[in-house]
């Protein structure tokens, strides 16, 4: 269980780079599709499509089981031990998959922050005086039911008449 943990974690690091490094160039990606295509159907030098980068999340799926399954036939030839099991597969691959989403998230939170960098600063200038106005009238607000209460209790009582005297003046005492 804690080798498969391990594992896991390294896998989403590994996912971050791998799709870090096809955003930044997928010269693979295109060897193959030129290997693959015709002149016709080859992808154009502005597209920025890669085995991760820009893909569906099933052809994802597809693109790092191949690849786990390359290097697990090469590990079995290499180590003499049988390390690759099910559950140490399914975990890198998931935990890969994983690691290409959190990628993701980063960079279009990113590209998003830097979009937004001169008006962020705006945003977060007026949402702080707006809780500051907030507060101030909320302070406002407390003073005066204060006060409110002050004269509610400083109003002198009239004198009643005691209860004995109520119902002798209904007559029945």
């Amino acid at each position: 269980m804690t080798l498969e943990l391990i594992l896991f974690i390294a896998a989403v690091l590994f996912g971050i780079v791998l799709y870090w490094r096809e955003s930044q160039g997928n010269k693979l990606y295109r060897f193959f599709n030129k290997i693959m295509y015709s002149k016709e159907l080859q992808m154009k030098t502005t597209d920025t499509k890669g085995f991760l980068y820009q893909q569906s999340f099933l052809l994802r799926l597809v693109f790092i089981t191949a690849l786990f399954l390359i290097a697990i036939v090469i590990a079995k030839f290499i180590l003499p031990i049988s390390l690759a099991t099910v559950s140490i597969f399914m975990s890198m691959i998931v935990g890969t998959l994983a690691g290409t989403y959190v990628a993701g998230f980063i960079f279009k939170s990113g590209k998003i922050i830097d979009e937004h960098s001169d008006s962020l600063g705006e945003i977060v200038q007026e949402t702080l005086e707006k809780g500051r106005d907030f507060i101030d009238d909320l302070k406002v607000e407390k003073k005066e039911a204060v006060e409110e209460v002050k004269k509610v209790e400083e109003k002198p009582k009239e004198e009643q008449k005691s209860a004995r005297d109520r119902l002798k003046d209904k007559g029945y005492l």
